[in-house]
């Protein structure tokens, strides 16, 4: 689990599963994309946290942002975040959660080369109804279970859950 965060605050599997359930969209345009993103940039300077955010939407980055403190390595870890939404249809920190749950691990068990995916959280599935996933919105930078919940405070101010 995280080692900076104790274990009775991390979120549980039915809760990682309700959040996606909850935070749906009826649609996703670039302008929400941007929206969205300058949300989430703003949350991240007021917290000074040194994070990266991306969205993609069908395999297009519709905005990314480097705030001060964030190095290359964040957008590495973005990219291998992402793919786990895109693979799953679910939340990277939900992914590694449910193999957690099964005694394993996500690098053990998933088959998948590490150096391109990674259940770690941070990224979660931009869904909108009708038409399921159709991208991502990922942060990086901060202890895993902090860029989930940054990640999920912004879309549930968006969305106005």
């Amino acid at each position: 689990m995280n080692a900076q965060v104790p274990e009775a605050s991390l979120p549980t599997v039915a809760e990682l599963e309700e959040q996606e359930r909850r935070l749906v969209f009826r649609r996703f345009t670039h302008e929400d994309a941007w929206a969205l993103g300058s949300l989430l940039v703003e949350l991240a300077r007021e917290r000074q946290a040194p994070v990266a955010v991306d969205i993609h939407r069908g395999g297009q980055q519709l905005f990314h942002a480097a705030l001060p403190g964030s190095t290359p390595d964040n957008d590495a870890w973005i990219a291998r975040k992402r793919r786990v939404v895109e693979r799953y249809g679910s939340a990277s920190y939900l992914v590694g959660f449910r193999f957690r749950a099964k005694g394993t691990t996500f690098e053990d068990s998933s088959r998948l080369d590490p150096d391109r995916y990674a259940a770690h959280g941070g990224s979660f599935p931009v869904t909108v109804a009708g038409a399921g996933v159709i991208g991502s919105v990922t942060v990086s930078g901060l202890p895993q279970v902090d860029d989930h919940r940054m990640v999920v405070e912004a879309l549930e101010r968006f969305l106005g859950e």
